[in-house]
Parts: structure tokens; sequence; C-alpha cells
């Protein structure tokens, strides 16, 4: 599948990144694999410490541990929230064998309030090798990701246009 590619910027910089399989939406839904339109606050940095070391930015830094999952099933009431593993709902797991999860920053979409059913666990994480698009998050290369978080402090956030108009 070809990769669904944007660029973001911010701030300091700007890089390519990869969107979800389902392009870029503003009536997002849970499964669609779209990447939610919007300006998301940046809520935190979770971190596989085995791998990297603590990425420097202004926003709050957490390590995830082998047992961390995040809750993806709209009836539960844990949706789109962080889960400890065994999880009995449907959920991400954080650990990940690939690489895609060693840095992920939790962006604020459908957390505040939390609306079953529009969408769970939108990050921002690091690429694939191959740049394969997301189930929904935006993707970005680790050297693109570590510049972003230097640049990142409370009150960042992270805007997702649809296509421009012709």
């Amino acid at each position: 599948m070809a990769a669904v590619t944007g660029r973001l910027r911010w701030p300091g910089g700007e890089a390519p990144c990869v969107l979800g399989r389902g392009g870029v939406r503003a009536d997002k839904r849970e499964g669609d694999g779209a990447t939610p339109v919007g300006r998301f606050p940046l809520r935190r940095v979770l971190w596989r410490a085995d791998r990297l070391p603590v990425p420097e930015t202004g926003l709050p830094v957490q390590a995830i541990a082998e047992d961390d999952g995040w809750c993806d099933e709209p009836r539960d009431p844990a949706y789109n929230r962080p889960v400890t593993r065994p999880y009995p709902a449907s959920h991400e797991e954080m650990w990940r064998d690939d690489h895609v999860y060693d840095i992920v920053v939790v962006m604020g979409h459908n957390d505040n309030p939390v609306v079953p059913g529009l969408g769970s666990a939108v990050f921002l994480h690091l690429v694939r090798p191959d740049r394969a698009p997301t189930a929904g998050c935006v993707a970005l290369a680790l050297g693109d990701m570590l510049r972003l978080l230097n640049d990142c402090g409370p009150g960042s956030a992270l805007s997702v246009a649809g296509p421009a108009a012709g």
C-alpha cells in the first residue's frame, strides 16, 4: 500500500510525515484508518527506555512498560485510555516488537470528553521502514521526531488539515 504522506510543520522546523491509510477526515470514527482533522494538544511522551535515551523535550515523559496497553473498544469504560495488560477488552499493545512505538506522543484527540466511537489511540509515533500508512496516527522518522520533541513544551499542539482545495 502506498504511503499517505503530508508535511508536519512546527515552530522551529518541518518534516515529511505519514498519515492514516483512510486519509484525513473531519468525521473520524473508530477503525476507519483515517487521521483526524483538527488541532490537538500534545499531552505527553511515552518511550522505550530499553531502546533509546530519554527524549529531550519540555513535555512530560514516561517510560513504556511491557504491560502497557491503550483501550480501543468503544463499549469499554476505559475507551481511549491507557490500560494494564492483560486487559479483557480490545486494546493496542504499547510494548511492540517493531520500533514504531519506541517514541509515542499522546495527542489530545477524543480525550476531553471521551466520546465512544470517535477514535482512539491517535498518536504521533515513528514511521515504519517502508513508510506504510498508519491506522490513523501521524508518523515521523526518528530524527524528525527528536527535533520536534526538542522544540515542544507545555501548550504545544499538532494541527492536522485536510487536502488543500483546488
